[in-house]
C-alpha cells in the first residue's frame, strides 16, 4: 500500500526500563502504552492524516465493532500449565548477576524493598504489596506480573525499588533480573499500619498470618514423593497478582508451578482476619505416571517438647511450631496425634473412605513453655485444611516426621496423598481451603488433649521393675464436659488398645488444673515391634473426647 504524502509510518516499541514509575502510572498514560505494545514489535502505527479524499468520496462499508480483549484470569494459566506439561522440564537456575551470587545471608536481608515503592497503595487498595530480591538462598528468578483492568503486565526490574544497604554492585543490575517472591501487606492489627500477611518465597512454599500472629509453620503448593529418596520440590515459574479495589476484602493472585513431574495452575484467595483464610483451587498436570504427590501439605518444625524430651543444655524446654496433628475422618472421628523428633525418618499414613480436614496445631499458648523473648512460639499459627466435598475422597492423611538435632530445620510434614496414582496427561484438580489461627479448639465437638508426656510404666516411689517394652503415658484431657465428669471420675473409662503388644493398664484421675481428667495407660511393645496406641475416654456409652493416638517402640527410650 503506498502511503499519503503527509502521512508517517512510525515503529513504536515499549521498554518498560524506561518508566521506573511504571506501577504508579496513569490510566489514560497505561491505557496508551500497552495498546501500542499489543500490537507486536514492528507494529505499523498510523499517526498522521490522509489526503484530502475527494468531493464525492466512495461508500466505505461498515466497520464491525472492535473485539474486546479477553481478561487474563485462572484459565490462561491452566492453559500454560497444560502446555508446560509437554515441553521437556528445564529446571536449570540462570546465573545469577554480578554480586548477587556471593551474597550471605545478612547481606541479603539488607536488601529491602523500599515502603514507598509499595504497589496498589497508588489505587488507594487496602493490600500493599512488596517484592523479595534474589540472591543467597534464593537464586531462581520468578516473573511477577499485575493484574489491572483485566490486563496482565510484567513487573520489571528497576534499582528504584530497593535499599541495597550494605549490597554494592559494580553495574546496575539488568531490567529482566526478576525477582525471588513477593508479599503482601494490610492492617490487620491495626487500621494505620500495612503488616505483612502473607509471603510466597522459595519453591512454592508460602506463609499467611492471622491477627496477633508470628511467622512458623509453612504451607507448600504441592509436595512430590516427600519421605523418600527421590523427593522434588516444584517451584513457581510466574505470579499474577490482581490489584484490589478500594474496598476489597480479600487479594486474588495465580501462580504457574512447575517440576519435574507436574506443572500445574493455582489461584489462590487471600482473606485476612482475625483468622485469616486462604483458598486453593488448583490444576494439576501429571509428567510422569505414578508419582507420590502430597496435597495441601503443610511444613513445621518440632525439636523437643512434653512427650519428646532429648537430653540437652537448653534453658527452653519446648521447641515447636506445632505440636500435633488433627484430622477428622469421613465418619466424623476426631484425631490427635502429638509430634515428635524421632530417631530415625517416620512415616505415619491415617487410612479413612474420606478426609474432612487435617492441620498441624500450635496448642500450647502459655509463654511459660517456651520462655523465648525473641521467638514468641507461643503466638505461631495453627494451620488448619478443609477439603471440598469429593476432593479428598480416597487417600490417607500422611505424617512424615525426620530426625533433627536442632530448632533450624523444619523436619514435619503432613499432607493428603491420593490412593490412586497419577497418570501422566491426565489432569486433576484439588481445592480446599487454609485457616491460619491462634485457637482452634471450636473444631471439636468434644474433650481435647491439653498435654502429653511419658515415663516409665510405674507409681512413682513404686519399687516395682516396670516390665520389659514397657511404657506409660500420661494424657490430659480437657474441655468439653470433662468439668462435670472430673467430680466423680468414677464414671469415666480409658478406652485404651494398642496394633501391637498389649495394654498393661489404663485408668483415670481427675486433673483441676486442666479442668479435666488425666488418662493413664500402660503398654508393653515387642522388641522388634511398633504399637500404634489409641486413647480415648467413654461415660455410659458416650465418646467425650477426641482420639488420641501415639506410635511408640522401644527403640525410642
Amino acid at each position: 500500500m503506498r502511503l499519503a504524502a503527509n502521512a508517517r509510518c512510525v515503529y513504536q516499541h515499549f521498554d518498560p526500563a524506561s518508566r521506573p514509575d511504571f506501577p504508579d502510572m496513569t490510566e489514560p498514560s497505561r491505557r496508551k502504552i500497552l495498546g501500542a505494545a499489543a500490537l507486536g514489535a514492528g507494529a505499523l502505527v498510523w499517526t498522521g492524516a490522509l489526503a484530502q479524499p475527494s468531493p464525492k468520496p466512495a461508500p466505505q462499508p461498515q466497520s464491525a465493532p472492535p473485539t474486546p480483549t479477553p481478561k487474563f484470569g485462572y484459565d490462561d494459566v491452566v492453559k500454560r500449565a497444560r502446555d508446560l506439561a509437554s515441553a521437556p522440564f528445564d529446571g536449570s537456575i540462570a546465573k545469577l548477576p554480578d554480586g548477587l551470587e556471593t551474597l550471605d545471608f545478612d547481606a541479603w536481608r539488607d536488601i529491602r524493598f523500599k515502603p514507598e515503592k509499595s504497589f496498589f497503595a497508588p489505587q488507594n487498595s487496602p493490600f500493599r504489596m512488596q517484592l523479595f530480591h534474589l540472591g543467597h538462598l534464593y537464586r531462581r528468578a520468578v516473573t511477577i506480573n499485575t493484574i489491572r483492568d483485566g490486563i496482565a503486565t510484567p513487573i520489571p526490574y528497576t534499582a528504584a525499588l530497593w535499599d541495597y544497604g550494605r549490597a554494592k554492585f559494580d553495574r546496575q543490575l539488568p531490567v529482566n533480573t526478576g525477582f525471588a517472591g513477593f508479599r503482601l501487606h494490610f492492617p490487620i492489627n491495626n487500621p494505620a499500619v500495612y503488616d505483612e500477611v502473607c509471603s510466597f518465597v522459595g519453591a512454592s512454599y508460602f506463609r499467611f498470618l492471622g491477627r496477633g500472629q508470628s511467622y512458623g509453620l509453612s504451607a507448600r503448593a504441592l509436595a512430590v514423593e516427600t519421605g523418600t529418596n527421590n523427593e522434588e520440590f516444584p517451584f513457581f515459574r510466574e505470579f499474577w497478582i490482581e490489584t484490589p479495589a478500594q474496598q476489597a476484602d480479600h487479594a486474588t493472585f495465580y501462580a504457574l508451578l512447575d517440576g519435574a513431574s507436574v506443572t500445574g495452575a493455582y489461584r489462590f484467595d487471600l482473606y485476612p482476619g482475625e483468622d485469616s483464610v486462604m483458598e486453593v483451587h488448583s490444576t494439576l498436570f501429571p509428567r510422569r505416571s505414578g508419582a507420590k504427590f502430597g496435597i495441601a501439605p503443610l511444613t513445621s518444625m518440632y525439636f523437643l517438647g512434653n512427650n519428646d524430651r532429648r537430653p540437652n543444655s537448653d534453658f527452653r524446654t519446648e521447641l515447636h511450631d506445632s505440636d500435633g496433628l488433627q484430622i477428622v475422618t469421613q465418619s466424623g472421628e476426631w484425631i490427635w496425634r502429638p509430634l515428635r523428633n524421632p530417631l530415625s525418618v517416620s512415616i505415619s499414613s491415617f487410612l479413612d473412605k474420606g478426609t474432612r480436614g487435617f492441620g498441624l496445631l500450635q496448642r500450647d499458648r502459655k509463654f511459660s513453655s517456651y520462655q523465648d523473648l525473641d521467638l514468641n512460639y507461643q503466638l505461631r499459627p495453627s494451620y488448619w485444611v478443609e477439603t471440598s466435598v469429593d476432593t479428598f475422597d480416597g487417600g490417607r492423611v500422611e505424617l512424615v516426621e525426620l530426625p533433627t538435632a536442632d530448632e533450624t530445620n523444619d523436619n514435619i510434614v503432613a499432607s493428603f496423598v491420593p490412593n490412586e496414582p497419577v497418570e501422566q496427561g491426565k489432569q486433576v484438580a484439588f481445592n480446599y481451603r487454609i485457616t491460619a489461627s491462634l485457637n482452634l479448639a471450636r473444631l471439636s465437638p468434644n474433650a481435647r488433649t491439653a498435654y502429653t508426656f511419658q515415663a516409665p510404666a510405674r507409681a512413682l516411689g513404686s519399687r516395682e521393675t516396670p516390665p520389659d517394652g514397657s511404657r506409660r503415658f500420661l494424657i490430659d484431657f480437657s474441655g468439653g464436659d470433662l468439668a462435670y465428669y472430673s467430680q466423680d471420675a468414677s464414671l469415666v473409662e480409658a478406652v485404651a488398645s494398642i496394633s501391637q503388644g498389649s495394654v498393661i493398664r489404663a485408668f483415670v484421675v481427675p486433673n483441676p488444673h486442666v479442668k479435666g481428667i488425666r488418662a493413664i495407660v500402660d503398654v508393653q511393645v515387642p522388641q522388634t515391634q511398633t504399637g500404634d496406641i489409641r486413647v480415648f475416654l467413654r461415660a455410659k456409652g458416650r465418646t467425650l473426647t477426641e482420639t488420641w493416638t501415639f506410635p511408640w517402640s522401644q527403640q525410642q527410650q
